[in-house]
């Protein structure tokens, strides 16, 4: 990333994420409860965070894929919360446009996950 880029927490998630799903619609695209949803969150295979002020957690609707979870999210998102990165960072992360070309959730979706973890793992050095 370019170092005018604000920092990842800061980014406005609402505005760099084009749809956002609540616990109750993700659990129903991928065919489960919502405290199946919840627990996918907490041990990193799904990552959500709260769009804007007021919103409730919400998981980007641009992580499932066919009913599932996109291939290589929760690998990514473990070598993300190794770095040190929160949720908030990891979706900002995945939906920052970077030199892929494009952005990261992209190249997840197209099945070019290698470079992204490979990305991904260069962050703790």
């Amino acid at each position: 990333m370019t170092g005018s880029t604000p920092a990842l927490a800061d980014v406005d998630l609402a505005a760099l994420v084009p749809e956002w799903l609540d616990w109750s619609a993700a659990a129903e695209q991928l065919g489960v409860t919502v405290a199946k949803v919840r627990t996918m969150v907490r041990d990193h295979e799904l990552a959500a965070a709260v769009p804007s002020p007021g919103d409730a957690p919400s998981v980007p609707a641009e992580l499932l894929q066919d009913g599932l979870v996109v291939k290589g999210v929760p690998g990514l998102l473990t070598l993300l919360h190794d770095n040190g990165y929160d949720d908030r960072e990891c979706i900002a992360w995945m939906f920052l446009d970077q030199d892929f070309p494009g952005r990261a959730i992209d190249a997840l979706r197209e099945n070019r996950g290698t470079e992204v973890k490979r990305r991904a793992q260069a962050l703790g050095f």
